[in-house]
């Protein structure tokens, strides 16, 4: 199994629980507030590491408390922070996050220091990948550090996971020749220019993403499960049932597995199986990291055993 780099964003995140989510104009009262460490990045990076792989993290952080809280949660989870550097000039990035009774949200980021993420972060995410590595990387640092990280990947012959979130940050000229893409519905129509909503339209979408020289296209449905195109034609991978508690990390926590299961050379259909699975576990239980499962709670609450 070879090394997986996550180049990311590292977050903390104040998770509001609601009775409903606000419209435009109106103010709800929080039933509660919490303090969870966060970030795709950082939370993509423990799921995997959670998940048995060997992970190393790329990024930056404030010198405040916060930095601190999310370095040290890393590193009890197995993760390589080495690669973090400590900004003195910005705070660390904080996520405001609103959750409803049923698992819903809606997030509201402050970049923070990750912003300031540059070619110094690039170059250590880079030389920290062997051949048989897999980088891993999202869209909530900046823009042009996601291509030159994508370009050097290429240059190296590194396999590339790329998680396209935000939706609306990709530059579609990047999608050609990319190993793995894992987007979810919203970012699926930013990214081919029309409504995905449903299972049918998701795998139209895959289809053409990997059409447009995806080599693996991936669209996540939530509790429908998800959808890929490898080969020239979608294939739907059943998702698994769960009360949802909040899904926050659900997504992050997909990636990871999936990260850690092709790492580990599982066929695409069972990894895809493991990263439903995973995701599934996430968005039963409140908070970000806190969330991530290891592999003997897939096991217990699924009957699905690492291969």
């Amino acid at each position: 199994m070879g090394h997986i780099v996550v180049l990311g964003s590292l977050n903390v995140d104040l998770v509001a629980n609601v009775s409903h989510l606000p419209r435009p104009g109106e103010t709800v009262m929080a039933e509660s507030l919490q303090t969870f460490p966060g970030g795709k990045g950082a939370n993509q990076a423990a799921a995997a590491a959670r998940l048995g792989g060997t992970v190393a993290i790329v990024g930056r952080v404030g010198t405040d408390a916060f930095g601190t809280l999310l370095l040290e949660s890393l590193e009890r989870d197995g993760v390589n922070v080495s690669g973090v550097a400590r900004d003195e000039a910005a705070p660390t990035g904080t996520a405001l996050i609103l959750v409803d009774p049923n698992g819903e949200n809606v997030i509201t980021v402050a970049a923070g220091a990750n912003a300031s993420l540059g070619a110094d972060e690039v170059r250590r995410a880079l030389a920290a990948l062997d051949p048989a590595g897999l980088l891993v990387l999202q869209l909530e640092i900046p823009p042009p550090m996601a291509r030159a990280a994508i370009e050097g990947a290429r240059r190296k012959h590194v396999r590339i996971l790329l998680n396209a979130a935000p939706a609306g940050r990709l530059d579609p000229s990047l999608l050609a020749g990319l190993d793995i893409l894992v987007v979810n519905e919203p970012e699926t129509a930013a990214l081919v220019g029309r409504p995905v909503d449903d299972t049918r339209s998701a795998e139209y979408a895959a289809v053409e993403l990997h059409q447009r020289g995806v080599q693996l296209a991936v669209v996540t449905l939530g509790a429908a499960g998800s959808v890929f195109c490898l080969n020239g034609s979608a294939e739907r991978v059943d998702p698994f049932t769960v009360t949802a508690v909040d899904s926050t990390a659900a997504g992050d926590a997909f990636v990871g597995a999936l990260a850690v299961a092709l790492s580990d050379g599982v066929a695409v259909p069972r990894a895809l199986r493991l990263a439903n699975a995973a995701g599934a576990v996430a968005a039963s239980r409140a908070g970000a990291q806190s969330s991530l499962p290891h592999r003997d709670d897939l096991e217990r609450l699924f009957g699905v055993k690492w291969p």
